[in-house]
């Protein structure tokens, strides 16, 4: 299918004004990063916890911003994620929690802070929070409690043991998977295997349901952080070397060099537009990266080797005339797949929610900035290169 015919562009006619674009953009981009001070690192890179939250209505961030107190628990940024009806927000905190009881204490800080503004009416309780208990707790709660009167029946120790365990457990289970870790009334539990009114009356003294629930939490030590950072730049930095390897291989080295500069370009404008943005660089951000590097090369090796093809039936013909003709005759198929799959990513972009957010606007720049540098930078490369190889015989003549 061919929706392009008979296009005549003199693309490298145009190359300065294709170069000139490309130094503004990675000019903005450059004096972003030093305005802000370098990149936006996310958790995953500089360390820090995540913890998920789920509420029984929607929450209201400012609510939560104003809770989670700087001096309480260093800075935070806060996001809804899932759809809105989910209720779920993550909290990005830069306190580090190196152990196990670390983790635990700051997530006992951070739903304690959230409770005096979201459950001020059970601040001070006797009462758990049935939203926040273990297994353990509740399967010794209900096992001192016996609503199933297990004693009376003459049942063994180990036996009312194994039974309250079970039922603690489709409990939680309910709690857990059925209502993703948010039970809004202990009433709902007489509806679980197992349980009946006479459990969920004995769970009523010594639980309530609070109007939130940490569902995660997740810590990334600095060290660990740094190295992740050194991982993911030794990923874009190899697989660059790779598609000079290829490409040097499968064309000729300048064209390698030419298509390596064009990714490196890529990358360059997808990175600036982040500091500009001030959007987080996050492991989800590398993988968009290092998916926009192969896409990106796929259409340069489409245009090189449709010139590899031109070249002998046009041995007489300037390089820069192939190259146009070679563009011309592939740009078909580079509108038709790099826009349906700029559509697609777009509309990632604009309804894929917070989570999604820094990996599809790195694909939407990668794919726009991928089709523009193989003609805009990559192209002028080779003909340059070429024009210089022309003319060194011509110099040492004279």
């Amino acid at each position: 299918m061919e929706i392009l015919r008979d296009v005549s562009i003199d693309w490298l006619g145009k190359k300065w004004i294709f170069l000139s674009i490309s130094f503004v953009l990675l000019a903005v981009g450059v004096g972003a990063y030093i305005v802000h001070g370098g990149l936006a690192y996310g958790i995953d890179f500089t360390g820090g916890t995540i913890i998920y939250l789920k509420f029984d209505k929607t929450p209201d961030i400012d609510a939560i911003r104003s809770a989670l107190r700087p001096e309480s628990v260093g800075t935070t940024i806060i996001q809804q994620y899932d759809t809105r009806e989910m209720n779920s927000v993550v909290v990005r905190m830069q306190m580090v929690f190196e152990t196990e009881q670390g983790v635990d204490a700051g997530q006992k800080a951070v739903r304690q802070l959230l409770s005096s503004a979201f459950d001020p009416q059970n601040v001070g309780r006797g009462e758990l929070d049935f939203n926040s208990v273990g297994l353990g707790t509740v399967a010794q709660f209900i096992r001192n409690a016996d609503p199933d009167n297990l004693q009376a029946q003459n049942k063994t120790a180990q036996e009312a043991e194994d039974h309250y365990q079970a039922l603690a457990r489709s409990l939680l289970d309910y709690r857990d998977r059925t209502k993703d870790g948010l039970v809004n009334s202990l009433d709902e539990l007489a509806g679980v295997p197992g349980s009946s009114a006479a459990v969920v009356d004995s769970l009523r003294k010594g639980f309530y349901t609070g109007s939130f629930a940490v569902k995660g939490v997740e810590s990334v030590g600095a060290v660990v952080g740094a190295n992740l950072r050194r991982r993911a730049s030794l990923a874009v930095g190899l697989s660059l070397l790779g598609m000079l390897v290829y490409i040097g291989f499968r064309f000729k080295p300048v064209y390698g060099v030419a298509a390596v500069i064009a990714l490196f370009h890529d990358v360059l404008i997808t990175l600036g537009l982040f500091a500009v943005t001030g959007k987080e660089i996050s492991l989800i951000v590398v993988a968009a990266i290092l998916t926009l590097v192969g896409y990106s090369v796929n259409d340069t090796i489409v245009i090189f080797d449709r010139v590899r093809e031109n070249l002998p039936r046009y041995r007489r013909q300037p390089i820069s005339e192939v190259l146009n003709l070679s563009i011309n005759q592939t740009l078909s198929r580079t509108v038709m797949t790099s826009g349906m799959t700029f559509l697609s990513v777009l509309a990632l972009f604009v309804f894929g929610g917070e989570v999604l957010n820094a990996f599809s606007f790195a694909l939407v720049i990668g794919i726009i900035a991928g089709t523009y540098s193989t003609i805009a930078l990559a192209s002028p490369i080779v003909v340059a290169w070429t024009r210089m190889q022309e003319d060194r015989p011509k110099r040492k003549t004279s």
